[in-house]
């Protein structure tokens, strides 16, 4: 009988220790843990960024890397966007008799929301997947081991040098890409009509405001130096091995894209607030 109860008993005991393993609280643990290592992530960046020695010529290079080869692709992108949209949007209008309104519209929707998302989106799945595989390779072949033992600090020279440049580069390669697209809806309203050059674009910058613009270009900026800290941390983070790096890769455009979505949410709550 006593034998039966010291069973009962250690049963009842290792039930708590059964839950702590549970799939459901190593999720909860491993968000949390994610979250503190990332901002622990945050805060090294910030504080490495203004001590010395700048890796200029570095940042120059990524610069280049990031922004002026993603042109190509942003460009192709938004003018099929601005294109598609105009085609699109042209029936409705046309029904009550707004077609007029195409112009306005058009530009109002891609420098207000589709502009800064849908490039910073493509910026994510090419620079974002770029900047994880790339730094997680580096670990995988011992680049960043070699550069702590020439007494080159690793993470000033990988991680602030892509994370300043993809702060800087989305801003512009959006307004690139919202110019693109605008140039693409004068081509879609011209298929069906005829629009002048200067009356289309009169009509765009009439539509447009210093509201619209200045809080879809500041928003831009976090776009970028959430997508670049987040391949960063990822590929800086990463297993050993080649598995390691395409889970760097894969996270780092999951997470940067979800990440866009969040603080594109908060951005337009806080516009529609101060409007």
């Amino acid at each position: 009988m006593a034998s039966d109860i010291e069973t009962k008993t250690d049963s009842k005991e290792e039930k708590p220790a059964a839950n702590i393993q549970s799939p459901y609280f190593k999720n909860v643990r491993g968000f949390f843990e994610g979250v503190t290592l990332g901002t622990r992530f945050s805060f090294r960046f910030f504080r490495e960024i203004i001590r010395p020695r700048y890796e200029f010529n570095e940042f120059l290079k990524q610069s280049y890397l990031i922004g002026y080869r993603s042109l190509p692709l942003v460009a192709i992108t938004g003018f099929i966007m601005g294109l598609v949209l105009t085609i699109q949007s042209r029936p409705t209008l046309a029904e009550f008799g707004a077609e007029s309104w195409l112009p306005a519209m058009v530009a109002v929707s891609i420098v207000r929301e589709m502009g800064p998302v849908i490039t910073a989106l493509i910026f994510a799945g090419k620079v974002g997947s770029g900047i994880g595989a790339e730094i997680a390779s580096m670990k995988v072949t011992e680049q960043v081991d070699a550069m702590e033992v020439s007494g080159i600090n690793p993470f000033k020279y990988i991680v602030v040098t892509r994370i300043l440049a993809a702060t800087i580069m989305l801003p512009l390669l959006v307004i690139a890409a919202d110019a693109v697209s605008i140039y693409g809806s004068y081509i879609g309203v011209n298929l069906k009509g005829t629009v002048s050059f200067h009356l289309f674009f009169l009509q765009v910058f009439q539509a447009l405001s210093f509201s619209d613009v200045f809080p879809a270009t500041i928003k831009t900026f976090f776009f970028g130096f959430t997508v670049g800290l987040i391949g960063c941390y990822y590929g800086y983070n990463s297993n050993t091995g080649t598995e390691g790096v395409g889970k760097a890769a894969n996270s780092s455009v999951v997470f940067g894209s979800l990440a866009i979505f969040i603080i594109d949410m908060i951005a337009v709550q806080l516009t529609s607030i101060f409007n």
